[in-house]
C-alpha cells in the first residue's frame, strides 16, 4: 500500500512540511488501515512542526481524521472493514492518505454525521467537553470568559456553555470575528484589538469578575486572564498560541483572591478507551441534536498543508479548517 504523507525532517516554519510517497505495512496486532477522507487542522500540528512540543526527528504531523477501515489486523473486534471511523491523538501523522491507527483510539462516526463534520469536531469538541464538564463544571448562570472566541474550539465552546445556560463571554481580534462568534452563543464579544478586556469584564459583571477563564493563547494573555477573575476564581490554560504563560507564583495566587491555576491536557482527560469514547459521543450527540453547529472555514489538498499552517498562524481561519487527501 502506497500512501501520501506529510512530514518534516527538522523543525521549522510551514516551509518544513512536505509531501512524500511511503509504502504501509500491513497493520500490526491492534492496528486497521484507514482510507482517510478528512483530516482535522487544529494548532496542536503548529506546536509539533514548530519544536514548541519537541518531536523525534523525522516525524509526520497531525493529530485527527476521519475516513474509512481498509483492512483489521489481528485482534481487532472494536471495528470492521467498511466502517467510517474518526479519531484523535495519538502519535502525529494524521496529515496522509492512508494511514495504519490503533483500533481502541478509533470512534464510530455515527450515522447524520459526515467525514468531514467528524473530522472537524472530534478533537476541538472533546476539548469543549473537557473544558466545560470535567475540569470544570460549568453551570447556568456562570460567568465564563473565553479567549479566542472565533476559533474553531471556541466557536463550539459558546455554542456548548449556551446550551448549559452560562454567561458566555467571548475574546476576539477585529469586528468580523467578533461578528462570529456572536452568532455561536457568546452573550458578549469583547474586541481585544479596540477594547480593554478587563474593564469590560468588570463592566459585564458588575465588578465581581468571572468564575473561570479559558486561555489558549498564553504569554500575551496570562496578566489579563488572572485580572478578570473573581475570587476563588479558575484559571484554565489549555493552549500556548503565543508562547507559554509565565510561571505562576504562589503569592499571586493568593494576593489576587485565593485564585486556582490549571494547566489540563486533552491527552489526560481522555486517556482511556471508556473516556475516549465517552467524550465523542457526548460531542457528536450535541452536532447530531443541533446544539452546536460546526462552521468549516478553509478546505485545503493534502499538499497544501504548509498554507494551511500558514493561514492558521496568521489568524486569517476562523472556526474549522480541514485537509482533504
Amino acid at each position: 500500500m502506497t500512501a501520501r504523507q506529510i512530514r518534516f525532517t527538522a523543525p521549522g516554519g510551514p516551509d518544513v512540511l512536505m509531501e512524500e510517497s511511503v509504502t504501509l505495512p500491513k497493520p500490526a496486532a491492534g492496528e486497521v488501515l484507514v482510507r482517510q477522507t478528512a483530516v482535522g487542522l487544529n494548532y496542536l500540528d503548529v506546536y509539533h512542526r514548530s519544536g514548541m512540543y519537541p518531536l523525534p526527528m523525522p516525524s509526520g504531523v497531525g493529530s485527527e481524521a476521519a475516513g474509512v477501515v481498509e483492512e483489521v489486523g489481528s485482534g481487532v473486534s472494536v471495528v470492521s472493514v467498511g466502517d467510517r471511523v474518526v479519531y484523535a491523538g495519538g502519535p502525529p501523522g494524521s496529515y496522509a492518505s492512508h494511514r495504519n491507527v490503533a483500533a481502541e483510539r478509533l470512534v464510530a462516526i455515527p450515522d447524520g454525521l459526515t467525514d468531514e463534520l467528524a473530522a472537524a469536531v472530534m478533537l476541538k469538541g472533546m476539548t469543549v467537553e473537557y473544558l466545560l464538564n470535567r475540569c470544570h463544571t460549568v453551570t447556568p448562570g456562570e460567568f465564563v470568559l473565553f479567549h479566542a472566541a472565533a476559533g474553531g474550539v471556541g466557536l463550539l465552546a459558546g455554542q456548548w456553555g449556551r446550551h448549559i445556560g452560562a454567561t458566555m463571554i467571548g475574546v476576539a481580534g477585529g469586528g468580523d470575528k467578533c461578528r462570529v462568534a456572536r452568532q455561536h452563543g457568546y452573550a458578549e464579544v469583547i474586541d481585544r484589538t479596540s477594547e480593554n478586556v478587563v474593564e469590560r469584564v468588570k463592566a459585564i459583571t458588575d465588578g465581581a469578575g468571572v468564575s473561570v477563564v479559558y486561555d489558549s493563547v498564553g504569554k500575551a494573555t496570562f496578566d489579563v486572564s488572572i485580572s478578570c477573575l473573581a475570587p476563588r476564581g479558575l484559571f484554565v490554560s489549555f493552549g500556548t498560541t503565543t508562547g507559554p504563560p509565565p510561571a505562576v507564583e504562589a503569592g499571586v495566587l493568593q494576593k489576587l483572591g485565593s485564585l486556582y491555576f490549571t494547566r489540563p491536557t486533552l491527552v489526560t482527560y481522555t486517556a482511556s478507551r471508556e473516556e475516549l469514547v465517552a467524550s465523542a459521543t457526548e460531542t457528536f450527540e450535541m452536532v447530531t441534536r443541533g446544539v452546536v453547529t460546526v462552521r468549516i472555514g478553509e478546505r485545503y489538498a493534502l499538499a497544501d498543508a504548509a498554507r494551511a499552517h500558514a493561514d492558521l498562524e496568521a489568524g486569517r481561519t476562523v472556526g474549522s479548517s480541514l485537509l482533504i487527501p
